[in-house]
């Protein structure tokens, strides 16, 4: 939750330098890399099955593909802690579609729980007039990004019990950065032939590409092997609360009291929400639920 958190802080850090298709697609070649070097290490490399091929293609379209340029566009109009919040209602969203989709049964405290949620967002971006104090464009964008790995993890449900969650993980990066390349080339392509890469301003990259994409997703899958999906979801209502932190001392961001409350309102809310809620119908689909890739 740490790294994720500070993803956000990272992705900030490289805005100053690299437009966000390039963060992206950078990222997504040194995570497949890194990757691919473990799963042939370990020889974990799997067949994929005739009928899971359109599957693993909507997988990497929901995420990375729309997910990224969802979150990556839309912190350049939000801050890191804003942005956070919004991604943190995931697993809210997740639990909807579920029910939705699968008639997944829940109790009367997770559906407390989601409302509660959605007023902890509306609290911590409305300002005492009534409006809106954030930016429209960059709420909407990260609410693309929320809808898209909801759509992500509908679509894992139907692969996660045939593969691995590294494997999966890789394959889908690497379509996503197939995807990217002619976005990249079309967008971003002249503006990074002619920035001055230096170290300094890579590190960010290569930090959310090795502890973002890689570290992070394996700690994650390995706390959901030993302590079950339910508990491990938990701790993911933390990433707001850890990147309102780093970013107050990173990148200097202030929090106002409505912020620190609405803030509390939204992790209460996820809490609420993943309380012993789920008939496990679905299971392991949620391993992967939140800023996996």
């Amino acid at each position: 939750m740490i790294f994720w958190s500070l993803s956000f802080i990272w992705f900030k850090e490289a805005n100053e330098t690299y437009r966000p298709v390039t963060i992206v697609f950078i990222r997504l070649i040194i995570s497949v890399i890194l990757l691919s070097t473990y799963l042939f290490i370990k020889k974990k490399f799997m067949k994929i099955r005739k009928e899971d091929r359109k599957l693993f293609l909507m997988l990497s379209l929901f995420e990375p593909f729309l997910y990224f340029l969802g979150e990556s566009f839309g912190l350049t109009y939000v801050s890191a802690t804003v942005g956070s919040v919004i991604i943190s209602t995931i697993p809210v969203f997740a639990t909807i579609g579920a029910w939705l989709l699968f008639r997944e049964k829940l109790r009367i405290i997770n559906y407390a729980g989601i409302i509660l949620s959605f007023l902890g967002v509306l609290v911590f971006i409305l300002n005492s007039s009534g409006g809106i104090s954030f930016n429209m464009k960059g709420l909407a964008l990260l609410g693309l990004a929320v809808f898209s790995a909801v759509g992500y993890n509908l679509t894992l449900s139907r692969l996660v019990d045939h593969y691995s969650p590294v494997f999966i993980v890789n394959f889908q990066n690497a379509l996503g950065a197939i995807l990217f390349l002619p976005v990249f080339l079309i967008t971003d392509y002249r503006s990074f032939i002619g920035t001055h890469v230096t170290v300094a301003s890579f590190i960010p990259i290569l930090e959310l590409a090795v502890f973002a994409s890689c570290g992070a997703f394996i700690l994650f899958a390995f706390s959901v092997r030993n302590i079950g999906i339910t508990r491990a979801n938990v701790f993911t209502n933390f990433i707001p609360v850890f990147t309102a932190i780093f970013s107050f001392f990173i990148l200097g961001e202030k929090l106002s009291v409505q912020n620190v409350t609405g803030m509390i309102i939204v992790v209460a809310g996820l809490y609420m929400s993943q309380i012993n809620g789920r008939v496990k119908k679905t299971g392991d689909a949620l391993i992967l639920t939140g800023k996996t890739a």
